[in-house]
């Protein structure tokens, strides 16, 4: 009996709603905490549990790197740091 080699996972490209995040992630993390929620719910049309859980899985995707790697790679760093810093 032969075992078929497992197929590669192929990433979808980014969503809309993922292009969105990521380019206005700067100018949103600038803000305070209330505009910056009401800024999420308005604009983005999601909580702001929403958007942490879609933003911490884009820091996983490759699409989203090569997308915008200047916010993915420090995003990453910030992780990493707090990770160490908390653990």
């Amino acid at each position: 009996m032969s075992e078929t080699p497992p197929e590669p996972v192929v990433e979808q490209p980014l969503s809309e709603r993922e292009r969105r995040i990521l380019d206005g992630h700067d100018r949103l993390a600038a803000l305070a905490a209330g505009p910056r929620e009401r800024h999420i719910r308005e604009r983005l049309g999601m909580s702001p549990t929403q958007y942490a859980q879609i933003l911490n899985a884009l820091l996983e995707s490759e699409k989203a790197l090569e997308y915008a790697p200047v916010t993915i790679n420090r995003l990453r760093r910030v992780r990493d740091e707090n990770r160490r810093k908390y653990w």
